[in-house]
């Protein structure tokens, strides 16, 4: 009974990786709204703060 939990267990996470590596929707938005000099997310669609001279 126990293997056949410890097999179902494993074969769930498995399943599970296979659906982490998929791309989901949005993480091209997600990865454009950084800053590419800084990495930092920009807020608004204007200049990061790096660029405007403000760095805390």
């Amino acid at each position: 009974m126990i293997v056949k939990v410890v097999i179902l267990f494993l074969v769930f996470m498995g399943v599970m990786a296979m659906f982490g590596k998929l791309r989901f929707p949005g993480q091209k938005r997600l990865a454009s709204a950084r800053c590419p000099s800084c990495g930092k997310f920009r807020i608004g669609k204007g200049p990061c703060a790096c660029k405007k001279g403000k760095r805390k």
